[in-house]
């Protein structure tokens, strides 16, 4: 992967899962991505960071949730998907003197997106963030929560927005 092809890095917070589909007797073991397994737990608590290097602003992100399993195939517990458009559009209002914790946008529910719950893209710190709680597919029940956070690279191609080229 070239630099020049990046466009920006996105900074997942995986925060937790809830009600989680067993899969094992006494519970599953979960983990997402390349996070750690939680021993027995359909409630796990990740609170871990990754971070992905974005070239395509219009491909959703795929997520998966699996079940560690010692001695056979690790079972799949649902997969999910980011959309990022609805947090690089509020990054493309070039928004600067907000107050910490204005909303700037929301995000509802619908058949087009994964999302459980409304998402808020809030503005923190200098930063703007996005809470989501996502719906898991493919599984009888689940939910993902993470938070999503745009990094501009040096020598990427950035979102062209004034002020934030570095």
């Amino acid at each position: 992967m070239e630099m020049e092809n990046i466009i920006g890095l996105l900074r997942i917070r995986i925060k937790r899962g809830n009600n989680l589909a067993m899969r094992d007797v006494g519970g599953s073991d979960p983990y997402k991505l390349k996070t750690k397994v939680v021993k027995n737990d359909c409630t796990p608590v990740w609170n871990e960071e990754l971070t992905l290097s974005v070239e395509d602003l219009d491909t959703p992100i795929q997520l998966a949730v699996f079940d560690k399993d010692t001695f056979t195939v690790d079972d799949k517990m649902g997969d999910t998907e980011i959309d990022i458009k609805p947090l690089i559009a509020s990054l493309r209002m070039g928004l600067k003197n907000v107050p910490n914790g204005c909303t700037v946008s929301r995000v509802q529910p619908s058949s087009n997106n994964c999302l459980a719950d409304e998402s808020r893209i809030v503005w923190n710190n200098g930063k703007m963030t996005q809470d989501m709680i996502l719906r898991l597919r493919n599984v009888e029940s689940g939910e993902v929560e993470i938070q999503l956070e745009w990094i501009d690279v040096p020598g990427g191609k950035g979102l062209g927005i004034e002020g934030t080229e570095v």
